[in-house]
């Protein structure tokens, strides 16, 4: 493979020293195409391009893919964990508090202040996970009845 083509899915798979399926193929293209999906929706687009698969292997494959680095799990308090395929960068999220409803928010370009904790207590932080709350435009916006 040359530097300018693109590796596969399953060739992201296998670098990232997975068994590849075509469930497992499915399953991460699903996740890189949704927008923040949880494992019911992520079960339920893998279904659609292969068939069957068991609620069981979807959370084994998210485990295993989350802990390779192909994907981000995010957990919002009072939500079920959502999926992302946006990995490598140090971004946030802001989500809805009436429809649930969740997008990306980049962190500061720049120096990243974010990343400089007021008392790091010896770690050395790589990460910053951030959650900004509040109402989407189509929820803060009256509907005339």
């Amino acid at each position: 493979m040359t530097a300018s083509q693109t590796p596969t899915t399953a060739e992201e798979l296998r670098g990232a020293g997975l068994r590849v399926t075509a469930a497992r193929v499915a399953l991460l293209e699903t996740v890189r195409n949704g927008d923040h999906l949880g494992v019911e929706a992520i079960a339920s687009g893998v279904r659609d391009r292969v068939g069957h698969i068991s609620l069981q292997a979807v959370y084994e494959a998210l485990h295993a893919f989350t802990a390779a680095g192909l994907i981000r799990r995010i957990e919002p308090a009072g939500s079920p964990a959502r999926f992302e395929g946006r990995v490598g960068d140090n971004h946030h999220h802001v989500m809805c508090r009436s429809c649930g409803v969740v997008a990306d928010v980049d962190c500061a370009v720049g120096e990243a202040p974010c990343l400089t904790a007021s008392d790091d207590h010896g770690f050395s932080i790589d990460e910053a996970e951030v959650i900004y709350w509040g109402v989407c435009p189509g929820c803060s916006t009256p509907r005339i009845t």
